[in-house]
């Protein structure tokens, strides 16, 4: 029996335990990326290991989420991180260079290779056959000074694509319908690996947009051969030498496997507020639209572009509609620039925003009082376009771009129009805003502004766990509503203290006040708590605040990662029907706990109510000396 793509990278970077399914291992990571919004801490972190210098092939730090600059305290972070960065020997692409996931696609990725960042959209680089995994800061770091990354090894479902897609069905059409069959719990434990006739079909950058969203699906990483088709696009970027055919076995084995038709696709749309909330667009039918905003890591690649610039051309935006478009890096602008399609998007009425995330991070633009947004963005969470009472679906550039012009959602395929694109021989490259880290690290001065505070560290677990419900939430509950992410708190991501004033603000305003009156205690959750970003602040704010652990129905796996990391500890419910009995402010108590974590259940005390009932402790060995220890920091200072 052959090897799939995944075993391949897992068995050649393999430095800890077996790969069998559900088992945990420790592989070597080859490079890493970070940007603005996370790494802030993920470099705090490092300089707390006390290395002289980064262990990776390459690590880049990128600036791309926290852009405008209202007050200093994005800056004095940018040139934390271009400091610090230089100091510990890892690449720094300036602001306005363009997003972490297109910048690293273009100009970093390599097929066969290992990466982990800081985002939770990192496996955007599997679409050249690398195994990318979106983590927390602190493994980031971890990863940076040469520890190995922790894993559960996870099922590899393939799917299986035939058939070649329509004219204005796109690869963004691909995902929903993932999404659509397999929901956002779809992925947990799995990592998809496409294969069939169709993937000769796709070229990179919309292979690129099939990863990027498969984070949606709670999915490890998502990844697609290296082929004929990859060797194209690393040819175009001048980076041939980086090029690796990389090709599962022809027996390769699949614990699961999933065809879809690219024939009976049909354009898509994920309606408010969950990316897995999927319909066709011409059954949702011609509503009347606000805002259009394409871009996001997500699609704002040059083929996404010069297609929205060839339905605008001669065309022009509906009255009552804003278009803003975002590139998705440097190179992209200035060759669309050049070529003329960024004129006949400007001519068509298109507001041209920086090349950044942006809006799909609520960095700006947000939609007016009760208006629908269409977004070419990952996610469509409640609150995160920075109006509460939006309503934003999430489409291809291709509907997005038509639906502009008619001021209604529009099935693109309406719109006669010839969308071939010719790709680039040669990209344009100017690597002149990706800084190299100083030969001499010991000579940088590494620069900290009055908003960088110390990160909090958690204590050694104690004998038990006490203290009362502070939340109660339900299913899907997000990173966003734990910790919002807006244009008005962005800039506070390296102030935990102030960060932690605005903790689950979207959905209980008093839980910081409470958190603290009470000395902190235990959240309550339903299935998926803490889906979507990889940020650490979903856990550093709670720990601030004195969170000892969290009980939920099931939990997201970054943010699951990152409770351990902060020595908080994940519970799940043994019975989903105590999630009912529980009350906000029920008094509960687990006795000899470290026993309890050994045995992986504990009976859990309801004081307040005088009950009992019990949880599972799913964790690893490794996972139970993090926990004991206060977190993964405190482990590693001790050793």
């Amino acid at each position: 029996m052959g090897d799939n793509l995944v075993y391949k990278i897992l068995k050649s970077h393999l430095v800890e335990g077996t790969i069998e399914t559900g088992k945990e291992i420790g592989i070597k990571i080859d490079r890493t990326l970070t940007q603005d919004s996370t790494g802030t801490m993920a470099y705090l972190q490092l300089e707390a290991m006390e290395i002289d210098r980064v262990k990776t092939k390459k690590s880049v730090a990128f600036v791309d989420h926290n852009m405008l600059q209202q007050g200093f305290e994005n800056a004095d972070d940018h040139k934390f991180i271009q400091t610090v960065a230089s100091k510990y020997g890892v690449y720094f692409s300036k602001p306005g260079n363009g997003i972490c996931h297109q910048v690293f696609l273009e100009r970093f990725s390599v097929p066969g290779e290992t990466l982990i960042g800081s985002d939770s959209h990192t496996p955007t680089a599997g679409g050249v056959g690398m195994l990318a995994i979106g983590a927390g800061g602190l493994d980031v770091a971890l990863a940076m000074a040469g520890r190995a990354y922790y894993i559960t090894t996870p099922k590899v479902c393939k799917i299986n694509l035939v058939g070649k897609l329509k004219p204005m069905v796109t690869a963004k059409d691909i995902i929903l319908e993932v999404l659509r069959r397999l929901t956002v719990k779809g992925g947990v434990s799995r990592v998809f690996e496409y294969g069939g006739e169709g993937v000769k079909y796709l070229s990179v950058p919309q292979r690129a947009t099939i990863t990027n969203m498969g984070a949606e699906l709670g999915a490890t990483t998502s990844i697609f051969p290296s082929d004929e088709r990859t060797l194209e696009y690393f040819k175009a970027q001048g980076r041939e030498e980086d090029y690796v055919e990389f090709k599962p076995d022809e027996d390769a084995v699949y614990d699961e496997e999933i065809t879809i038709n690219l024939d009976e696709l049909k354009p898509l749309a994920a309606k408010p507020h969950s990316p897995d909330n999927v319909e066709e667009v011409e059954k949702i039918g011609k509503i009347k639209i606000h805002q259009v905003a394409i871009g996001s890591c997500t699609n704002s690649s040059y083929e996404d572009l010069m297609k929205v610039a060839k339905i605008l051309k001669g065309r022009k935006v509906h009255k009552d509609v804003s278009l803003v478009i975002a590139p998705g890096s440097r190179q992209v602008m200035e060759m669309i620039a050049r070529n003329g399609a960024l004129a006949d998007i400007i001519s068509a009425g298109g507001r041209i925003l920086e090349n950044s995330c942006g809006p799909c991070i609520g960095m700006g633009q947000a939609p007016g009082t009760n208006e629908i947004s269409l977004r070419t963005f990952n996610r469509n969470f409640y609150g995160r376009s920075g109006t509460l009472t939006a309503q934003v679906y999430l489409v291809s550039p291709e509907t997005a771009a038509v639906s502009a012009i008619y001021g209604v959602l529009t099935d693109p395929r309406e719109l006669d129009v010839d969308l071939t694109v010719e790709m680039p021989e040669r990209f344009l490259i100017d690597d002149s805003m990706i800084i190299p880290p100083a030969a001499n690290g010991a000579e940088v001065e590494v620069v900290r502004g009055p908003n960088i505070k110390p990160f909090p560290v958690n204590k050694p677990l104690g004998e038990a766990i006490e203290g009362k419900i502070l939340i109660k939430v339900g299913d899907n509950i997000t990173t966003d509503h734990i910790m919002p992410s807006n244009s008005k708190l962005l800039p506070f991501r390296s102030n935990i203290p102030y960060l932690a004033e605005y903790c689950f603000n979207t959905v209980d305003e008093e839980f910081p006040k409470r958190a603290k009156e009470n000395n902190g205690g235990i959240i309550v959750g339903g299935n998926n708590y803490g889906q979507g970003s990889s940020r650490e602040h979903a856990a550093l704010a709670p720990l601030y605040l004195g969170v000892k652990a969290v009980i939920a129905k099931s939990f997201a796996r970054i943010h699951k990662a990152n409770l351990i990391n902060n020595g908080i500890i994940p519970m799940e419910f043994a019975n989903e029907a105590d999630y009912e009995a529980i009350d906000l402010l029920d008094e509960l108590v687990i006795e000899d706990i470290h026993a309890n974590l050994e045995k992986g259940k504990a009976e859990v005390k309801n004081l307040t109510k005088n009950y009992s009932f019990e949880v599972n402790i799913n964790l690893t060995e490794k996972d139970i000396k993090v926990i004991k220890a206060g977190g993964k920091l405190n482990l590693v200072h001790s050793k």
